[in-house]
Order: C-alpha cells, then structure tokens, then sequence
C-alpha cells in the first residue's frame, strides 16, 4: 500500500507561485508514474502533469504548460508540483496519484490517490 500526502496549497494572488509537495510512504514509489490532477467546483478531475519512474519523461496539460513544472526526488520518496503564473482558472483541489503504469496515470485512474489540498488563487 502507498500512502499519498499533499501538501503546500493556500491562498495566493493571481501571478503568484505555489510549490506542492507529495511525500509517499508505505513502500517507495521510485518505479512509479506519478501525477498531478485537480478538481475545480463543479467541474471533472483532470490532469494536470504527469512524471516517469526516472523523471525523464513528463507530460503536461496544455492549460498549464509553460508554467508548472513536475519534478521528482526518488531518494525523498516526493514529487513535486512548482506553480508559476498562476491564475485564478488554476482554482481547484490539487491531488496527487500513483500508478505502476503511465496508462493508470493517463486514464486517470491511479491506483493511488492522495487526499488534495486546496489552492485558491485570487484575482
């Protein structure tokens, strides 16, 4: 079992920056694909940016590319989100997830999710 916790996420002004941080634990998750998503009010969970077991491959939603930037320390057991730019259409729930296969990731079911934490930008 995998245990995701997020952490990070507040309130910041439109242009701002946030970093979250996902620290798993239970086993390591150096062999896993990892992904941000989040979820605004109303809307479906999407992806956000997704990351390989070696950090070598990353993927980003068009929303956000150019201005998140998904990092990983497998010796931390953490992945990363920097949030640069931010914009208030950014508002959402962020969760982290993990999954043996990027097609777990892609399809936007993990077998892993954390729990969220909330980033609220203000315009």
């Amino acid at each position: 079992q995998v245990q995701l916790v997020e952490s990070g996420g507040g309130l910041v002004q439109a242009g701002g920056s946030l970093r979250l941080s996902c620290a798993a634990s239970g086993r390591t998750v150096s062999s896993d694909y990892m992904g941000w998503f989040r979820q605004a009010p109303g809307k479906e969970r999407e992806i956000v940016a997704a990351i390989s077991w070696s950090g070598g491959n990353t993927y980003y939603a068009d929303s956000v590319k150019g201005r998140f930037i998904i990092s990983r320390d497998n010796a931390e057991n953490t992945v990363y989100l920097q949030m640069n730019s931010l914009k208030a259409e950014d508002t959402a729930v962020y969760y982290c997830a993990a999954d043996r296969t990027s097609r777990g990731i892609a399809a936007g079911a993990p077998a892993y999710w954390g729990q969220g934490t909330q980033v609220t930008v203000s315009s």
